[in-house]
């Protein structure tokens, strides 16, 4: 989740105006309000999260220290493979995230059978991506979902409509479990060149390797980035 920071700037001439921050990071966030304030020509501070909430910097403290330890800043991405000939679909799904100060990847792959295209295995691949979120306690914020898979995420995202009944029972599973997990998505579509974490991980269940794996990629992450 990110934050944006309202207040009003107060000139040595007494000259007021109000200022609108982009979005930032919590910590982000934090530190700036912070030295805006030692200016002592700031007033009427207060924070709007993404999901439109309004805090002041006493609770958005409280709620650094809650969250600090629980997985934040989670990027995921995803891709589904299908192999006509054989019938089998294989899902690919890295997520990224931080806690505790350090920075995790997980990596996941899972391989199917009784799915009928490649457009079906993307759909229940990202399905898979968010069981793995589930499975790994990761919820309650907003999550940056990429892929190649650009009618997926259109789809998803209600730009684009549906009108196969077999895409739309992916869809309304997909929303329910997010829905369940309180995530807020955010979709974008990646080229394939960018999504190849993923894709290698789908091509890889195809061919009978299971991947599994967590493991820490940075020390003393600050919560920033």
């Amino acid at each position: 989740m990110k934050y944006r920071i309202e207040w009003t700037y107060i000139t040595k001439k007494k000259l007021e105006t109000n200022l609108v921050s982009e979005y930032l990071s919590l910590n982000e966030a934090i530190m700036l309000a912070e030295d805006f304030i030692q200016t002592g020509r700031v007033k009427n501070l207060q924070y709007i999260s993404e999901d439109s909430q309004t805090w002041n910097l006493k609770e958005l403290k409280k709620l650094r220290d809650i969250v600090k330890d629980e997985p934040h800043d989670v990027v995921a991405f995803f891709d589904g493979g299908f192999q006509k000939s054989t019938s089998l679909a294989g899902f690919g799904a890295v997520i990224y995230y931080t806690q505790s100060g350090k920075r995790y990847r997980i990596r996941m792959n899972e391989k199917v059978e009784g799915l009928s295209s490649n457009n079906e295995a993307e759909y229940a691949a990202f399905a898979f991506l968010v069981n793995v979120l589930e499975e790994n306690g990761i919820s309650k914020q907003k999550i940056h979902f990429l892929g190649d898979s650009q009618v997926v995420l259109n789809q998803l995202s209600g730009e684009w409509p549906c009108y196969e009944e077999e895409f739309n029972v992916w869809l309304d599973k997909i929303e329910n479990n997010l829905k369940k997990l309180k995530i807020i998505p955010n979709y974008e579509s990646i080229s394939r060149k960018e999504n190849t974490e993923a894709d290698k991980l789908a091509t890889q269940a195809m061919e009978g390797i299971d991947i599994s794996s967590k493991l820490i990629i940075d020390e003393e992450v600050e919560e920033n980035e």
